[in-house]
């Protein structure tokens, strides 16, 4: 069972978001020995499931790397977080935001555009990726890019635009993201983490079937339970064959995370002095 940091223990965190990226925030700042609470959608758009803490909206619970995230409520959170792990609460307005108080807010959402958040929102807010400048929206943006600023803190300023390019996986960028063919549910025909072979079904939508491109590993796919639009990203195919990849946070998703830890402890002192 995880043990709060005793300087940590009441500075709780609040993400928003509990996807791919924002999960390896949530994990380095509870490593770190933060209380973190995650605010979800009710069916959240999450297609690494299997790293992503806020598939416990799903499942009721979701364990990445040893660390477990559980849905909970309001009333249940703090209860969640005495036994050592991390409380979900499904709650896409925010409207507990208040009631928590938190210390730290992390905009993890990666909605590439500022729904709301504001500086006055915690002592100290930090925002992932482009849509909000550092100084006027929060008081930092950690770059989400791949590239020679991926994880960097920005104190003043914003994260590069969004590309509208997928990172490059052993040559395949566009390719390797799969897409709904047209409007439904998705009826997955595999599991996360199988390997597959160049034109097996990975999945139909109304009926319509989504094939692999190429031979990989499936590193994601979305739950069921979301609603898919013609063209959406629905799942993710991982050319390097690697299975337990499929089941760790990612090395982009990790060196975000360390933006994060590096920009809450930095401006927490610079709060408390």
């Amino acid at each position: 069972m995880a043990q709060y940091s005793e300087m940590f223990a009441n500075i709780p965190v609040v993400v928003r978001g509990g996807g791919d990226l924002a999960s390896g925030a949530i994990f380095r700042l509870h490593i770190a020995g933060f209380p973190v609470i995650v605010l979800e959608l009710e069916t959240p758009l999450l297609v690494r499931r299997a790293v992503c803490y806020g598939d416990a909206v799903f499942s009721g619970s979701r364990t990445v790397q040893g660390v477990m995230a559980r849905l909970a409520t309001f009333e249940t959170k703090d209860s969640v977080l005495k036994n050592g792990e991390i409380p979900v609460l499904v709650d896409a307005l925010g409207d507990s935001l208040r009631a928590i108080q938190p210390a730290i807010l992390v905009d993890a959402r990666m909605e590439k555009r500022n729904l709301g958040t504001t500086r006055q929102d915690a002592p100290v807010v930090i925002a992932l990726g482009p849509g909000f400048e550092a100084g006027i929206d929060c008081h930092a943006v950690i770059e989400t890019n791949r590239g020679h600023d991926l994880g960097r803190a920005i104190y003043s300023g914003c994260a590069e635009a969004d590309t509208g390019e997928p990172g490059s996986i052993g040559s395949h960028t566009h390719s390797r993201v799969l897409r709904a063919p047209v409007d439904g549910h998705v009826t997955a025909q595999v599991d996360i983490g199988d390997l597959l072979q160049t034109g097996d079904v990975i999945a139909t939508v109304d009926n319509q079937s989504v094939i692999a491109p190429f031979s990989g590993a499936l590193r994601g796919l979305i739950h069921e339970q979301v609603y898919a639009k013609a063209g959406m990203k629905i799942g993710d195919l991982d050319p390097r064959v690697r299975r337990e990849h499929c089941f760790t946070i990612s090395d982009k998703s990790l060196a975000v995370g360390g933006g994060v830890l590096e920009a809450a402890l930095s401006l927490l002192r610079d709060v408390r002095s």
